[in-house]
Parts: C-alpha cells; sequence; structure tokens
C-alpha cells in the first residue's frame, strides 16, 4: 500500500489497524524459529480474507516478541519486556496518526499476553481511538478442544496445534517424523497453565528446559495438515467475526 491508500483506509468509518506480533524462538525439532510469527500473520491474512471489505489495514509482522525463557535452547531473538513494549506503543501511535478508529493487537506467542494487556491500557489511555488486543489461539477454544486427539498438555509449545497449523500452513518448514519429539506439559500447580487451550489462572516462570528436553512440549505425532486447515478455518473464522465487531463499534 501506499501512504495515501493507508489514509484513505484510515479515514473511513469503523477503520482498524491490526497489529500481528509474533515472536522468534525454539519451537523444538521439527518446527522454525519464525512459527509464532509465520502463524499469526497467517491468521490474520486468513480473517481478513472474510472481512468482505471492511476498512482494515494489517501492519506488517512485528517479529520479535519476549522469549528469556526460550534461551537455554538457542535459536531465539528476544526483545527486553520495555523494549518491545515501547516498540509497539511507537507502532500503534504512529499508526493511529492516519485517522484510524480503532487499533487491534493479535498476538501468537504465550509469551507476549502479559505485554499485549499492558500495551492495549498504555496505548489506550493516551487515544481517543478504541484500543484491543487478543491472543489468536485463545478465541475459539471450545471449538478447538473438539477437534484434538491428545489429553490437555498435548497442544502446548510445538505440540499438536502449532505443528498441525504449520503441515497446513507451511508443511515445507517441518520436519520429518523423526523429528516431532515432544512430552506432554505437567506443569506443578494445578491452577497454572496445562497447553495452549488451557491457559490457567496462576502465571509461574520457567525456562523451558525445566519443561522439556528438545524444547517442544506436548504431542507433535499428534498433528495434522488436515486438523490444521480445519484449526485455521476457526479461527479465521472467529478473528474476522471480531474484526466486524470493532468496526460496527467504531463506525
Amino acid at each position: 500500500m501506499t501512504a495515501a491508500e493507508v489514509r484513505e483506509v484510515g479515514a473511513k468509518p469503523g477503520s482498524v489497524l491490526v497489529i500481528p506480533v509474533g515472536s522468534i524462538e525454539q519451537h523444538g525439532e521439527h518446527l522454525p524459529v519464525v512459527t509464532d510469527s509465520l502463524l499469526v500473520e497467517a491468521m490474520v491474512d486468513s480473517a481478513v480474507e472474510q472481512t468482505d471489505g471492511l476498512p482494515v489495514v494489517v501492519s506488517p509482522t512485528v517479529w520479535s516478541g519476549f522469549s528469556p525463557h526460550h534461551l537455554t535452547f538457542g535459536g531465539t531473538l528476544s526483545l527486553d519486556f520495555e523494549t518491545i513494549r515501547a516498540t509497539l506503543e511507537d507502532i500503534a501511535n504512529t499508526g493511529l496518526q492516519n485517522d484510524f478508529d480503532a487499533v487491534l493487537f493479535v498476538n501468537g506467542h504465550g509469551g507476549n499476553g502479559p505485554l499485549i494487556g499492558s500495551v492495549v491500557s498504555t496505548v489506550g489511555v493516551e487515544t481517543d481511538a478504541e484500543v484491543l488486543g487478543t491472543t489468536y489461539f485463545e478465541l475459539a477454544t471450545d471449538r478447538i478442544e473438539a477437534l484434538r486427539d491428545t489429553e490437555t498438555g498435548g497442544m502446548a509449545h510445538g505440540g499438536e496445534f502449532e505443528t498441525s497449523l504449520m503441515l497446513a500452513v507451511r508443511p515445507d518448514l517441518v520436519g520429518d517424523s523423526s523429528t516431532r519429539n515432544g512430552e506432554p506439559l505437567h506443569e506443578s500447580y494445578r491452577w497454572g497453565g496445562q497447553d495452549l487451550l488451557d491457559g490457567g489462572s496462576v502465571s509461574v516462570y520457567r525456562s523451558f528446559d525445566a519443561y522439556s528436553e528438545t524444547g517442544a512440549i506436548g504431542l507433535p505425532e499428534e498433528a495434522s495438515a488436515e486438523k490444521g486447515e480445519r484449526i485455521r478455518s476457526i479461527i479465521a473464522e472467529e478473528l474476522a467475526s471480531l474484526l466486524d465487531a470493532v468496526h460496527e463499534q467504531n463506525a
């Protein structure tokens, strides 16, 4: 898009600026370090295709997130919490100068969750535009739950969920079955997060090497491209519905 085209969309009633946020971090022996960024971008693109001409602009994906808990495995590029918060604030605030009525952060990395919530507040208090944030894999947990072949713990980091989506979105980047080695997540606190569909009510910091020898948590061997396509369809539908609602709320 040209600058003029961005301003033209921003000036329309109910316009929405979407900012995907991912990470660069290890995902076990079978998935690339760019997994979170690839998937959040693919989910946003699939959703926007269903919005039937809504005034929406999607920014380039913010590819680095908050991932210090992955550093022991290598392959991770992480930003300091304050650095990425300031970066997201600047992106949103300058983007909103194009007259968008709302900005929506779409997160694709679990470690960014508290960060997104913080940015929604710090940007929201300074602007008349509506500021929202979501993590895409939390949008339709009940519907995705019905698709899983694993018990709770199998859809954690690099497990059944993400591997299925990657097989649907970028199968050329997924390692063969011999590399798909994970183990179910076993959080010692029963209130803690158990996998991507069960974030838990208690947060606790642990380095990933406390959970896994390979860097993957969950059961990637239960993944399939067909399941990934069904998950992508569900998430795209839910995210498109959210964009519709944000547009109507601000038109």
